[in-house]
Protein backbone atom coordinates (compact mmCIF):
# COMPACT_ATOMS: atom_id res chain seq x y z
CA UNK A 1 0.00 0.00 0.00
CA UNK A 2 1.34 3.56 -0.84
CA UNK A 3 1.78 6.48 1.17
CA UNK A 4 -0.82 9.61 0.30
CA UNK A 5 -0.56 12.88 1.82
CA UNK A 6 -3.46 14.90 0.88
CA UNK A 7 -3.36 19.33 1.49
CA UNK A 8 -6.42 21.50 1.59
CA UNK A 9 -4.76 23.15 -1.09
CA UNK A 10 -3.46 21.88 -3.94
CA UNK A 11 -3.42 18.52 -5.32
CA UNK A 12 -3.00 15.44 -3.34
CA UNK A 13 0.98 13.26 -3.53
CA UNK A 14 1.16 10.03 -3.10
CA UNK A 15 4.42 7.78 -2.60
CA UNK A 16 3.95 4.57 -4.44
CA UNK A 17 7.59 2.77 -4.52
CA UNK A 18 7.59 -0.72 -3.70
CA UNK A 19 11.04 -1.14 -2.00
CA UNK A 20 9.88 2.44 -0.36
CA UNK A 21 13.85 3.44 -0.63
CA UNK A 22 15.17 6.74 -2.32
CA UNK A 23 12.09 7.83 -3.49
CA UNK A 24 11.65 11.71 -2.95
CA UNK A 25 8.31 13.39 -3.79
CA UNK A 26 8.56 17.44 -3.96
CA UNK A 27 5.81 19.78 -2.64
CA UNK A 28 6.29 23.36 -2.81
CA UNK A 29 4.32 25.61 -1.07
CA UNK A 30 4.71 29.51 0.16
CA UNK A 31 7.74 29.39 -1.58
CA UNK A 32 9.24 27.00 0.82
CA UNK A 33 10.59 23.20 -0.49
CA UNK A 34 9.44 20.01 1.55
CA UNK A 35 10.95 16.90 0.56
CA UNK A 36 9.37 13.92 1.66
CA UNK A 37 11.26 10.82 1.29
CA UNK A 38 9.66 7.17 1.76
CA UNK A 39 11.63 4.85 3.63
CA UNK A 40 11.09 1.30 4.88
CA UNK A 41 7.89 1.82 5.31
CA UNK A 42 7.82 5.44 7.38
CA UNK A 43 8.01 8.80 5.56
CA UNK A 44 10.69 10.91 7.14
CA UNK A 45 10.86 14.39 6.33
CA UNK A 46 13.92 16.30 5.16
CA UNK A 47 13.63 19.92 5.97
CA UNK A 48 15.83 22.92 5.35
CA UNK A 49 17.39 24.45 8.38
CA UNK A 50 14.73 26.88 9.42
CA UNK A 51 13.09 26.79 12.85
CA UNK A 52 9.40 25.62 13.03
CA UNK A 53 8.69 25.35 9.39
CA UNK A 54 6.77 22.24 9.82
CA UNK A 55 4.33 23.76 12.23
CA UNK A 56 4.40 26.67 9.79
CA UNK A 57 3.26 24.08 6.99
CA UNK A 58 0.81 22.47 8.95
CA UNK A 59 -1.19 25.37 9.97
CA UNK A 60 -1.25 26.50 6.85
CA UNK A 61 -2.82 23.68 5.57
CA UNK A 62 -4.08 20.43 6.70
CA UNK A 63 -1.87 17.12 6.07
CA UNK A 64 -3.23 13.71 6.24
CA UNK A 65 -1.22 11.05 6.07
CA UNK A 66 -2.16 7.55 5.80
CA UNK A 67 0.74 5.98 8.28
CA UNK A 68 2.17 7.28 11.33
CA UNK A 69 4.50 10.00 10.23
CA UNK A 70 5.15 12.71 12.56
CA UNK A 71 4.60 13.33 16.22
CA UNK A 72 4.49 16.89 18.03
CA UNK A 73 8.27 15.45 19.34
CA UNK A 74 10.13 15.87 16.06
CA UNK A 75 7.96 18.55 14.09
CA UNK A 76 11.77 20.36 13.92
CA UNK A 77 13.12 17.64 12.36
CA UNK A 78 16.55 18.89 10.20
CA UNK A 79 18.48 15.37 9.65
CA UNK A 80 17.91 11.42 10.32
CA UNK A 81 21.18 9.74 9.93
CA UNK A 82 22.16 6.53 10.69
CA UNK A 83 26.06 5.29 12.41
CA UNK A 84 27.34 3.96 15.22
CA UNK A 85 28.42 4.29 18.51
CA UNK A 86 30.89 2.20 21.01
CA UNK A 87 30.92 2.32 24.64
CA UNK A 88 33.89 4.70 25.68
CA UNK A 89 35.18 2.43 28.46
CA UNK A 90 35.08 -0.97 26.09
CA UNK A 91 35.44 -0.49 22.42
CA UNK A 92 34.21 -4.22 21.51
CA UNK A 93 30.39 -2.74 22.53
CA UNK A 94 29.56 -1.46 18.93
CA UNK A 95 25.81 -0.50 18.70
CA UNK A 96 24.00 0.87 15.73
CA UNK A 97 22.46 4.09 16.31
CA UNK A 98 19.77 5.79 14.55
CA UNK A 99 19.73 9.91 15.08
CA UNK A 100 16.66 12.18 14.26
CA UNK A 101 18.03 15.52 15.15
CA UNK A 102 16.85 18.78 15.25
CA UNK A 103 19.00 22.79 14.70
CA UNK A 104 18.81 24.31 18.50
CA UNK A 105 20.90 26.92 16.75
CA UNK A 106 23.34 27.57 14.13
CA UNK A 107 25.93 25.81 16.25
CA UNK A 108 23.82 22.85 17.62
CA UNK A 109 22.03 20.28 16.99
CA UNK A 110 20.40 17.72 19.73
CA UNK A 111 19.78 14.47 18.10
CA UNK A 112 17.61 11.49 19.87
CA UNK A 113 18.87 8.08 19.53
CA UNK A 114 17.02 5.00 18.34
CA UNK A 115 18.18 1.16 18.13
CA UNK A 116 16.46 1.49 14.40
CA UNK A 117 14.20 3.42 12.00
CA UNK A 118 11.18 0.88 12.78
CA UNK A 119 8.12 1.28 14.74
CA UNK A 120 8.93 -0.43 17.64
CA UNK A 121 13.06 1.05 18.03
CA UNK A 122 13.76 1.36 21.44
CA UNK A 123 15.37 5.13 22.47
CA UNK A 124 18.53 4.63 23.66
CA UNK A 125 20.25 8.01 23.75
CA UNK A 126 21.09 11.30 23.43
CA UNK A 127 23.48 13.19 21.49
CA UNK A 128 24.56 17.06 21.14
CA UNK A 129 26.27 18.22 18.00
CA UNK A 130 28.31 21.27 18.70
CA UNK A 131 30.54 23.01 15.75
CA UNK A 132 34.04 23.40 16.32
CA UNK A 133 33.63 26.91 17.24
CA UNK A 134 31.71 26.07 20.16
CA UNK A 135 34.08 22.73 20.99
CA UNK A 136 37.48 25.01 21.19
CA UNK A 137 35.36 27.35 23.85
CA UNK A 138 35.05 24.51 25.91
CA UNK A 139 37.34 23.99 29.61
CA UNK A 140 40.15 21.32 28.72
CA UNK A 141 38.11 18.87 31.21
CA UNK A 142 35.13 19.04 29.21
CA UNK A 143 36.93 18.06 25.83
CA UNK A 144 37.62 14.76 26.56
CA UNK A 145 33.74 13.76 27.11
CA UNK A 146 33.52 14.92 23.10
CA UNK A 147 34.41 12.62 19.96
CA UNK A 148 34.95 14.06 16.24
CA UNK A 149 32.59 13.11 12.96
CA UNK A 150 35.09 13.46 10.48
CA UNK A 151 35.76 9.58 9.61
CA UNK A 152 32.49 8.75 10.22
CA UNK A 153 31.67 11.11 7.44
CA UNK A 154 34.83 10.55 4.84
CA UNK A 155 34.69 6.76 5.55
CA UNK A 156 31.07 6.29 4.86
CA UNK A 157 29.71 4.96 7.59
CA UNK A 158 27.51 7.78 8.89
CA UNK A 159 24.94 8.41 6.21
CA UNK A 160 21.09 9.56 5.49
CA UNK A 161 18.62 6.56 4.53
CA UNK A 162 17.54 7.54 1.51
CA UNK A 163 18.08 11.15 0.40
CA UNK A 164 19.61 12.34 -2.44
CA UNK A 165 23.38 12.18 -2.51
CA UNK A 166 23.79 15.71 -3.37
CA UNK A 167 21.77 16.87 -0.66
CA UNK A 168 23.19 14.22 1.75
CA UNK A 169 26.58 15.84 0.68
CA UNK A 170 25.57 19.23 1.46
CA UNK A 171 24.69 18.38 5.02
CA UNK A 172 27.56 16.38 5.77
CA UNK A 173 30.43 18.59 4.57
CA UNK A 174 29.04 20.33 7.71
CA UNK A 175 29.05 16.98 9.77
CA UNK A 176 32.40 16.38 8.94
CA UNK A 177 33.55 19.45 11.10
CA UNK A 178 31.51 18.79 13.89
CA UNK A 179 32.18 17.37 17.72
CA UNK A 180 29.75 15.21 19.36
CA UNK A 181 28.92 14.22 22.81
CA UNK A 182 26.93 11.22 23.56
CA UNK A 183 25.28 9.26 26.56
CA UNK A 184 23.41 5.83 26.17
CA UNK A 185 20.77 4.92 28.35
CA UNK A 186 19.64 1.74 27.60
CA UNK A 187 22.32 -1.05 27.40
CA UNK A 188 20.38 -3.42 24.78
CA UNK A 189 23.44 -4.71 23.02
CA UNK A 190 23.89 -6.71 26.43
CA UNK A 191 20.00 -7.59 26.56
CA UNK A 192 18.79 -5.39 28.69
CA UNK A 193 14.84 -5.36 28.61
CA UNK A 194 14.02 -1.84 30.16
CA UNK A 195 17.00 1.31 30.57
CA UNK A 196 18.98 -0.05 33.52
CA UNK A 197 21.87 1.24 36.13
CA UNK A 198 23.79 4.43 34.88
CA UNK A 199 24.01 6.60 31.18
CA UNK A 200 27.09 5.41 29.50
CA UNK A 201 29.33 7.92 27.73
CA UNK A 202 29.75 6.70 23.94
CA UNK A 203 32.27 7.55 21.29
CA UNK A 204 33.15 7.15 17.59
CA UNK A 205 35.56 5.55 15.29
CA UNK A 206 38.12 7.37 13.66
CA UNK A 207 39.56 4.94 10.91
CA UNK A 208 39.22 2.21 9.03
CA UNK A 209 39.29 -1.49 10.75
CA UNK A 210 37.49 -0.34 13.62
CA UNK A 211 33.58 -0.81 13.31
CA UNK A 212 32.73 -4.62 13.75
CA UNK A 213 32.78 -5.94 10.14
CA UNK A 214 29.37 -8.06 10.61
CA UNK A 215 27.93 -5.21 12.51
CA UNK A 216 28.82 -2.90 9.47
CA UNK A 217 27.28 -5.51 6.64
CA UNK A 218 24.64 -5.82 8.65
CA UNK A 219 23.62 -2.27 8.49
CA UNK A 220 24.43 -2.26 4.51
CA UNK A 221 22.42 -5.03 3.73
CA UNK A 222 19.64 -3.44 5.56
CA UNK A 223 19.39 -0.39 4.38
CA UNK A 224 20.88 -1.56 0.65
CA UNK A 225 23.90 1.19 0.71
CA UNK A 226 27.69 0.49 0.78
CA UNK A 227 29.97 2.16 2.93
CA UNK A 228 33.05 1.83 0.42
CA UNK A 229 31.27 4.04 -2.17
CA UNK A 230 30.16 6.47 0.41
CA UNK A 231 33.87 6.73 0.87
CA UNK A 232 34.89 7.04 -2.57
CA UNK A 233 32.05 9.80 -3.13
CA UNK A 234 32.92 11.76 0.01
CA UNK A 235 36.94 12.35 -0.28
CA UNK A 236 36.73 15.84 -1.06
CA UNK A 237 35.17 17.04 2.28
CA UNK A 238 37.53 17.69 5.35
CA UNK A 239 37.06 18.00 9.19
CA UNK A 240 37.80 21.12 11.59
CA UNK A 241 39.89 23.64 10.14
CA UNK A 242 42.17 23.94 13.65
CA UNK A 243 42.56 20.07 13.07
CA UNK A 244 40.69 17.40 15.01
CA UNK A 245 41.85 18.86 18.78
CA UNK A 246 44.05 16.47 20.10
CA UNK A 247 41.56 16.44 23.93
CA UNK A 248 38.89 14.99 22.06
CA UNK A 249 38.68 11.25 21.50
CA UNK A 250 40.45 10.20 24.59
CA UNK A 251 40.39 6.89 24.09
CA UNK A 252 42.77 7.34 21.14
CA UNK A 253 45.54 7.58 24.20
CA UNK A 254 44.16 4.45 25.81
CA UNK A 255 42.19 6.49 28.58
CA UNK A 256 38.31 4.94 28.92
CA UNK A 257 35.62 6.64 30.60
CA UNK A 258 32.78 4.86 32.34
CA UNK A 259 30.33 6.46 34.57
CA UNK A 260 29.95 5.09 38.24
CA UNK A 261 27.59 6.37 41.04
CA UNK A 262 29.00 7.78 45.03
CA UNK A 263 27.22 8.33 47.33
CA UNK A 264 27.30 11.41 49.52
CA UNK A 265 26.08 13.71 51.96
CA UNK A 266 22.65 15.78 50.62
CA UNK A 267 22.57 18.73 50.78
CA UNK A 268 20.00 20.38 52.87
CA UNK A 269 17.19 22.65 51.47
CA UNK A 270 17.87 26.04 53.58
CA UNK A 271 14.37 27.37 52.89
CA UNK A 272 12.83 24.34 54.38
CA UNK A 273 10.96 24.51 57.79
CA UNK A 274 12.45 22.42 60.30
Amino acid sequence: MGHHLAASTGPALSCTSPPLQGLALTMYYTNLLLDVHCISKHILLRLPPFPNLTQLLLRRQSVLVSQEVVGNSVQSLHLVCDKFHFYAHDMKRQVEAHHYCTHYNQDMRQCLIYDSPEKNARLIGVEYIVSEKLFQGLPDEEKKFWHTHEYEVKGGILFMPGVPQAAEHKELEEVAKTYGKVFHFWQYDRGDTLPLGLPQLMMAFTEDGQLNPNLAKSVEDKFGVSFQKHAESRKHMTGPSMGIHPLANPWLKGTGLQSELREVDIKENPSASK
